[in-house]
């Protein structure tokens, strides 16, 4: 799973990616300063891994990762070919999940490509970008085959609207028939404001449009100043990655290490366990599951047992966020 980082030019993002992945990306006062990618891996913060430190006392702990990765800014024209747009926007197909930085501060000394700062209007800019692809994508296909789910048509003028596919009534199975065209504006989003320092009444006024705009979308927006690098809100925003890319994490405990696998959500016993290793799948035999509130409860894996709270698990189990998992398997 990856979550792409995307903007107009001078917003915060490369900064953004830095704090979000430990990483040291340029970070420069020019467009295009990210020419190439930046990839970096997040680490997801999780209270149970802290909890399960305290009764275990494990050598390390090893949180669940997700990569993230910082892609150059768009500008107006990138769907054809603008600022190196085509190569931008198709690393942009690459992601599951959006993070859309938007500039909210003011600075002098920061160039802003369009000449002053307009939230609502740099994110219509990136919106019709992303869109633009995602028709060119689609009147493609059809040129291809005649033939094809009238879905497509429908979708097709949804965005010629101006709407983003993320905002379509989709029914039933109708996201299969566009899974391999790998469209844009379908990704879920979360929109970071990147406000001033201080209070301001003019960014307040912006943020109270942007998150009218955005609910029509049902999307997510979080509010932080860069200059001021909250770790408290890049955690808030890691944990809503999580929870978009429906996924969820399962511990192995030991004296050793501590450490929480990412799997999806919902997810079986047998597919999690080739998470670990692809041996573990092969080779199944069953899973030794502890409920996480069981073994927070009784301290220990032996006082779980005695409570007669462990309990063994076929291929066909779903795992349950927080398990604590020992699996059994077939060398």
């Amino acid at each position: 799973m990856k979550c792409g980082i995307i903007g107009l030019p001078n917003t915060g993002k490369s900064t953004f990616f830095n704090l979000i992945s430990n990483s040291k990306a340029l970070s420069e006062n020019f467009p295009f300063s990210t020419i190439k990618p930046n990839y970096g891996i997040a680490k997801i913060p999780d209270k149970k891994l802290y909890e399960l430190k305290k009764i275990i006392n494990p050598v390390k702990i090893i949180p669940s990762e997700i990569k993230i990765v910082d892609i150059a800014g768009l500008i107006k024209g990138s769907h054809k070919g603008e600022g190196l747009g085509n190569r931008f926007l198709s690393q942009i197909r690459e992601t599951n999940v959006i993070i859309h930085i938007i500039r909210f501060f003011h600075d002098i000394n920061i160039l802003h490509v369009e000449g002053t700062v307009n939230p609502i209007r740099d994110k219509e800019i990136i919106d019709m970008e992303l869109q633009f692809k995602d028709l060119e994508t689609i009147e493609k296909r059809l040129k291809k085959i005649n033939k094809y789910p009238c879905i497509l048509k429908k979708i097709l003028s949804f965005l010629k609207e101006g709407k983003n596919i993320r905002m379509f009534p989709f029914q039933k199975d109708d996201k299969e028939y566009i899974k391999d065209l790998q469209l844009l504006t379908v990704k879920p989003v979360i929109y970071v404001c990147n406000i001033d320092d201080e209070f301001n009444i003019k960014t307040n006024i912006h943020i109270e449009n942007m998150k009218k705009m955005i609910q029509i979308e049902n999307s997510t927006l979080v509010k932080l100043s860069l200059k001021k690098k909250n770790c408290l809100v890049i955690n808030q925003v890691l944990k809503k990655i999580y929870k978009l890319l429906s996924l969820q994490s399962f511990f192995t405990i030991g004296k050793k290490e501590i450490r929480s696998w990412t799997i999806p959500n919902p997810c079986t016993a047998y597919n999690a366990s080739s998470v670990i290793h692809t041996d573990f799948k092969k080779g199944f035999i069953r899973a030794k599951i502890i409920h996480y509130d069981d073994f927070i409860k009784y301290g220990s894996e032996e006082n779980v047992k005695k409570a007669g709270k462990i309990f063994l698990a076929g291929r066909n189990h779903l795992i349950q966020d927080g398990d604590i998992i020992h699996f059994r398997f077939n060398q």
